[in-house]
């Protein structure tokens, strides 16, 4: 394999958007352990009070997390955030306004590997999305897992992360007032496995339970498609029907988190390494679809909501995907 080496001269903010990534990387991957190992290692040195007096506070705030979580708007308006905008780049792209009298559920598809598209537009301020949507707060699910780690649970609470199950997920679209959104991967872990550059798989046709919840709190729907989510890694191999992807999904049954086998470019070469590609994402925010308050819906009425979400959802990627380069002939598949 002929590896490709980065010019010796690259520009300062070149450097500075490739570190940027380079952190959020870790923090994504390396982190957690990261945080567990130290919370560990504490408790045998003469630092023992600060694991200590951590685990007092932490029984204190457990609940916090289900309660809309701790966003910290320092963190948001991190410069870093603006330069991980702009290695790939990331643009917010809005189609219709969002009445802030209202709350939100937003189906972000697709997974990619790392949601990076989510991430950037959803949990920083560096692509705009207080001034294109006036009046609202985002909240982006993440597994429950990452919050019953010490210390990173209040990093990833600081973003607007809050876990995605059921609670937590309610807590913000139960207020009165509107203004809140619930930002959803729909398909969630397993899809990342199907993360392939060219690829527009979106796990949908069976998950209905955003539909419920948005149903059961009258959140009105709102269909994301983000261009270019898949286009920022190479997997091994792994398509149905092999020993790679049974293993795959073995592990995710198990530990409710997938482990795609991804590669792309690294710091100061650009044949390999865990460093996403410089492609563009374009992450689109279609029409609300109004959602009336029903703490009961019926399977009928469930199927219905259902199927308009994915014809609006389908209609969205038509509608765009000419403007950031997929085939006329393209179309969304759903399994």
């Amino acid at each position: 394999m002929t590896i490709a080496f980065a010019p010796v001269e690259v520009p300062v903010h070149r450097r500075l958007q490739t570190a940027a990534v380079l952190q959020w990387i870790y923090s994504f991957l390396c982190l957690a352990p990261t945080c567990i190992f130290l919370f560990l290692y504490l408790l045998f040195t003469r630092f023992w009070l600060v694991s200590v007096l951590y685990s007092v506070w932490w029984f204190f705030d457990y609940d916090t997390p289900a309660r809309g979580g701790r966003r910290v708007s320092m963190i948001c308006d991190l410069k870093m955030w603006e330069y991980m905008r702009d290695y790939f780049p990331i643009k917010l792209v809005k189609t219709a306004d969002l009445d802030p009298r209202h709350n939100y559920v937003l189906g972000f598809h697709p997974h990619g590997v790392l949601v990076t598209g989510a991430f950037t537009n959803f949990c920083t301020h560096a692509t705009g999305f207080k001034q294109l949507f006036p009046g609202l707060t985002s909240y982006l699910l993440m597994l429950p897992l990452w919050f019953r780690t010490p210390f990173f649970r209040d990093y990833i609470m600081s973003a607007g992360l809050i876990p995605s199950d059921k609670k937590s997920a309610s807590y913000p679209l139960s207020k009165r007032g509107g203004g809140n959104v619930v930002v959803i991967a729909v398909g969630g872990a397993p899809e990342a496995l199907d993360a392939h550059p060219g690829t527009y798989t979106v796990l949908l046709a069976k998950r209905k339970g955003f539909i419920k919840l948005a149903m059961e709190n009258g959140a009105h729907l709102v269909p994301v498609f983000s261009f270019g989510e898949n286009e920022l890694f190479d997997q091994v191999g792994n398509q149905k029907g092999t020993w790679l992807r049974w293993l795959q999904e073995r592990m995710q049954g198990i530990m409710g988190i997938s482990l795609p086998l991804f590669h792309a470019r690294g710091i100061f070469q650009y044949s390999f390494g865990l460093l996403p590609y410089r492609k563009p994402i374009n992450t689109v925010v279609g029409r609300p679809i109004r959602v009336e308050r029903n703490e009961k819906p019926s399977g009928e009425e469930l199927d219905a909501l259902h199927q308009l979400y994915m014809d609006e959802l389908s209609n969205l990627f038509e509608e765009h995907k000419g403007n950031y380069g997929v085939d006329k002939d393209t179309q969304l598949n759903f399994v």
